[in-house]
């Protein structure tokens, strides 16, 4: 059998150091994605780096740590100037020497990394998805949704310890109004690469909850800009943007605005001033009500102010009618008394007339019945005279 040339495993791994050593004699600066990231107990950081294609397929892997002795400071370095540590999905720069061991093959040495280039990646990742959404026309999808005047099944996406949480539970729920709201919490991962499945899962089980909720509020206080940098995240802002439920965002401090609040229905500065904003649904309800009252109750007033009025005039009306009927009648009977008086026989004789009546003393007002010898009465005004019929003579008239 022929023997083949060889070399063993050690020359060949040695050759590869030197072939590297030579080729990277300096420090370099290398462009990168943290993949993993872990600082062991003995101080040292270990990283693995990767480059993916534009369909998200890793095409590039490599080890790289931090020793001990520069880890600390470099740490405190990326903090102060990101306002976040290093952690997995940011993109870097970082300066590495590049190295290679015959047991544990390639390595990347990191002494610094570069924490404005990361700010800046993802401020260019953030302009990129708002131009991709604004050209799927997803932006103002969200401001075509009505919320109830009344809201009050709130659909809460948050995580449990978040001291935004807090805040907005206790001014909701505590106001000083009395109002009631019924609010769910959906618990989420509200940082870091996790955080945009994490709530799209989370807005999926509201929209396919057995009861439909009134408005959906993702809530998460404070934060650095890394530390935020997923609420500018392409798949978050698409599901919140395409959900068929009002969405509310609280996210961060009074200077962030981040693309989730681009696309929600409704953005506040914080979960505190989100309260608010429901709160003053029911306010706002609460004075046109408390305004319709009054109005009704000066209506009614005036109303019954009116009918006070016309029932006093109609009073004034009957009791000037009835004064006017009184005295007219009361002059029609002084009249009837005057003509009464002036009729009574005493009267009558008075003024020289006499009063003849027959025996029975029933008065004589015709000559036709009275034969000659009868009894008569005849009245005047100072006595009777009784006296004998001698002659009756009927007048011609009569007959």
């Amino acid at each position: 059998m022929e023997e083949r040339e060889y070399i063993d495993l050690l020359t060949l791994q040695a050759g590869v150091a030197e072939a590297v050593a030579d080729a990277f004699p300096e420090k370099l600066w290398v462009k990168a994605e943290i993949a993993s990231i872990s600082v062991k107990s003995n101080g040292h950081c270990y990283l693995e780096l990767a480059q993916s294609d534009a369909m998200g397929g890793v095409v590039a892997k490599a080890r790289a740590v931090v020793w001990r002795s520069r880890y600390s400071s470099l740490a405190k370095e990326f903090y102060d100037a990101a306002g976040s540590p290093m952690a997995a999905g940011m993109e870097i720069l970082a300066r590495v020497s590049v190295s290679y061991s015959e047991v544990w093959g390639f390595l990347l040495t990191i002494d610094a990394v570069d924490a404005a280039f990361t700010l800046g990646q993802a401020e260019k990742l953030r302009r990129e998805t708002i131009e991709r959404l604004e050209k799927e026309g997803l932006m103002d999808l969200q401001k075509e949704l009505c919320l109830p005047l009344l809201p009050y099944r709130l659909a809460i996406i948050s995580a449990e310890t978040a001291a935004g949480l807090g805040d907005f539970r206790k001014h909701l729920l505590e106001n000083e109004y009395g109002f009631r709201f019924s609010v769910t919490l959906f618990q989420a991962a509200m940082q870091g690469a996790g955080a945009p499945p994490s709530i799209i899962e989370a807005l999926q089980l509201i929209e396919n909850a057995a009861e439909p909720f009134d408005a959906v509020l993702i809530l998460r206080g404070g934060g650095s800009d890394l530390d935020l940098a997923c609420f500018d995240d392409y798949s978050l802002a698409a599901a919140i943007a395409r959900c068929s439920i009002p969405v509310f965002t609280a996210i961060g401090h009074q200077r962030d605005y981040h693309v989730a609040d681009m696309v929600a229905n409704t953005f506040v500065k914080t979960p505190t001033a989100l309260a608010d904003l429901f709160l003053d649904c029911y306010i706002s309800e609460d004075q046109r009500i408390s305004s319709l009252e009054s109005a009704l109750r000066t209506a009614f007033t005036a109303r019954i102010s009116a009918m006070e009025m016309r029932m006093m005039a109609a009073s004034q009306a009957v009791r000037t009618a009835a004064i006017g009927r009184l005295a007219n009648e009361e002059a029609r009977l002084g009249m009837l008394e005057v003509k009464i008086a002036s009729s009574d026989p005493k009267e009558v004789l008075k003024r020289g007339f006499s009063i003849i009546t027959d025996a029975a003393g029933v008065k004589m007002a015709s000559a036709t019945k009275t034969r000659k010898g009868d009894k008569i009465n005849v009245v005047l005004p100072d006595g009777r005279l009784g006296c004998l019929v001698e002659e009756v003579e009927i007048s011609q008239i009569a007959k």
